[in-house]
């Protein structure tokens, strides 16, 4: 293990117990050729410890483990299984507060965020933990009376996983747990700028009993060329991908080689509809959870705001100043609210995006510029009268931008919101029952927050339709995407 001692000592100890190397077939090991790159603390820009650095080789090694295992894992008792995440959520749960800090050295986010995502995170396990044994098939008898039907329900077989780096933790157990219910191995591929959630969730699965071969982890710098391997593998069954739907695109074509059972999360254009009969104060908190939650980097971030006319000017005004009043800096201390973007090119984006719409007429009310110093700040940004024909309007943002645009009639706004090629999620505030379910139904979105700004929870589906994905993880079908369904047909009766 390499780690770089950081001045603070409890963030030194927690670095200090993370493995840093490939897990395979329930061993740590290096990369081939003892290959490894450097963890960056987005808020300073400087190496935090450096992880194995995989290779195609690697890759392969670990979905011959994962093969390897899954006849006896499929027929492992599924009980066991449920007891086996139910003991990780409890570790995870006793562990919160570094597992929290890790989050933040590696990510960036402020504390509170990251403790939020750590009992999200769990939350999935204990969730899983509890669908392992409700796994159901079916028994009846044929319309015409002379056989029976059986269905059953069968793992689908090795899965590759592969997880962004906003929600480091969640977006893993929210696939691993249901892997691991279901019966199925996996190999995972974190985001190569947060590894380090990843491979401490990994270690405290193999503490709560997880057998050899089961999960396997691959850090790498090289993401096109160690997935591709993976997914073109014959003996790998299941895809399932959370990121960019560039990405997505790219991996659907990958995956069709084995015609393998894929589920898909991408991106997002998230409208937020403010109607004029709303709660202004309650549309006003919702939209700083929506807008503001994990700095705007979010898949499920508000990116653009819809305020009726009679509103919009006192909406914009109290986003602002909320905006405005938000603490920039690195996120261990618990004074801060808003921590860096991810990386340089992230940074670059966000301004970019906010440089065009400026551009094309649309007005700062805050924000708009970098933050000062080491790390990749962006200062809280609100824009009004932004046009349509600004980037930031059909592109995903993920930053903390606020671009406002006044409406007046409601099926323009319903229009305008659907004109993107995703469908993740979309946000509304109404008091007016009615337009709240003729809203909801046309908006071509798989999730809507109705009244509220956050719509993420283990016990309901999480996915879109259009260009943002396949399938649903998380509730009670999120364990479907990895089974099989089998029917027998029973004659001699």
């Amino acid at each position: 293990m390499t780690h770089q001692q950081t001045s603070h000592p409890r963030e030194s100890a927690v670095l200090q117990a993370v493995p840093t190397q490939l897990l395979i077939g329930g061993k740590w090991r290096p990369a081939t050729g003892e290959r490894t790159y450097q963890v960056e603390d987005p808020a300073t820009a400087t190496p935090l410890c450096s992880v194995a650095d995989a290779t195609p080789d690697d890759a392969l090694d670990a979905v011959t483990a994962a093969s390897q295992a899954q006849p006896q894992w499929a027929q492992h008792p599924p009980r066991e299984r449920g007891e086996i995440l139910r003991r990780a959520f409890e570790l995870i749960t006793q562990r919160h507060e570094d597992l929290a800090l890790l989050m933040t050295m590696e990510m960036g986010k402020p504390l509170a965020e990251s403790r939020a995502e750590i009992t999200y995170a769990a939350e999935f396990f204990r969730w899983f933990s509890e669908e392992a044994v409700r796994i159901s098939g079916d028994y009846s008898v044929a319309p015409n009376g002379s056989g029976r039907f059986l269905v059953m329900r069968q793992p689908v077989g090795p899965a590759v996983l592969i997880t962004p780096w906003n929600f480091p933790m969640a977006m893993g157990t929210r696939k691993i747990g249901p892997a691991i219910a279901a019966g199925c191995t996996a190999v995972i591929k974190p985001a190569h700028q947060t590894p380090l959630s990843m491979l401490a969730l990994a270690d405290i699965l193999i503490e709560a009993g997880l057998p050899d071969g089961v999960l396997n982890v691959i850090t790498t710098t090289s993401a096109s060329a160690v997935s591709e391997p993976m997914i073109r593998d014959p003996r790998v069954r299941k895809l399932s991908f959370t990121g960019s739907t560039a990405v997505g695109r790219a991996l659907i074509e990958q995956s069709a080689q084995q015609v393998l059972k894929v589920s898909l999360e991408l991106g997002g254009n998230a409208p937020f509809i403010v109607f004029d009969d709303a709660d202004l104060d309650a549309a006003v908190d919702g939209a700083m959870l929506a807008k503001m939650r994990n700095t705007g980097e979010a898949c499920t971030a508000a990116n653009r705001f819809y305020v009726h006319a009679d509103l919009a000017d006192e909406f914009a005004r109290r986003i602002a100043d909320r905006m405005a009043e938000l603490r920039i800096g690195r996120g261990v201390s618990d004074n801060v609210d808003v921590g860096p973007l991810i990386d340089q090119n992230q940074l670059n984006k966000v301004d970019e995006l906010v440089s065009d719409a400026v551009s094309r007429g649309a007005e700062v009310l805050t924000g708009g510029t970098r933050h000062d110093g080491p790390g990749y700040f962006y200062r809280p940004t609100v824009l009004t009268n932004v046009p349509v024909e600004a980037r930031l309007s059909c592109e995903e943002i993920f930053g903390p931008v606020a671009a406002i645009t006044p409406f007046t009639d409601e099926q323009a706004v319903i229009d305008q919101a659907n004109d993107t090629e995703y469908g993740l999620v979309s946000y509304l505030y109404t008091r007016d029952l009615q337009r709240a379910l003729r809203v909801t139904e046309a908006l071509q979105t798989g999730m809507v927050g109705l009244n509220q700004g956050l719509v993420s929870n283990p016990a309901a589906p999480f996915g879109g339709v259009k260009h943002s994905g396949l399938g649903r993880e998380g509730g009670k079908v999120g364990i479907d995407e990895f089974l099989e369904t089998k029917y027998v047909a029973i004659g001699g009766l």
